[in-house]
């Protein structure tokens, strides 16, 4: 029996990537129905990522050396575990290429990191009509935490909060 699955390279993103990432971000918020949201561009994921102190840091996922998928992830702190988590704020894959294992990987990948960086948990957050991700999510054995609820002040609210 033959292997259909393709040949799938994971590595640290290098600055080269930039360009496609910026382009399967853009894909993200398309399929998320987002783009309204999308502010961010190549030079400020460049300076992100690759600058002076990133914070977060990038994989991508490669098939016939094209990069198919990314995830993006940093570092937190929790004080009940008095160690540092991880956070992984995207995990993507290109829609061709969904169901070859890619995203597995991807996700494989960045909980190897936290688990030899010592974290005490990986988190993420999925949205809830978003059904292959959860379904996804689940079968790696992912709690869903329906107890806690994500609260944010976008920079508007931040500016209102604290002044200019």
């Amino acid at each position: 029996m033959q292997n259909n699955r393709p040949n799938i390279a994971i590595r640290t993103a290098a600055e080269s990537d930039v360009t496609r990432i910026m382009e399967m971000i853009r894909g993200m918020a398309k399929y998320e129905k987002l783009t309204h949201q999308l502010e961010i561009d190549e030079s400020a994921l460049r300076s992100s990522l690759f600058g002076d102190n990133p914070v977060p840091y990038a994989l991508v996922a490669e098939i016939d050396d094209r990069v198919v998928g990314y995830a993006i992830y940093f570092f937190n702190f929790s004080t009940f575990l008095g160690r540092n988590g991880l956070y992984l704020e995207d995990l993507y894959v290109d829609t061709e290429h969904r169901g070859k294992g890619v995203g597995d990987l991807l996700f494989r990948s960045v909980a190897n990191i936290a688990h030899t960086e010592n974290c005490g948990r990986m988190e993420w957050v999925a949205l809830d009509w978003n059904t292959p991700a959860l379904e996804f999510y689940k079968a790696k054995g992912a709690q869903n935490l329906d107890e806690w609820r994500l609260h944010r002040l976008s920079r508007k609210e931040l500016i209102d909060l604290v002044g200019d």
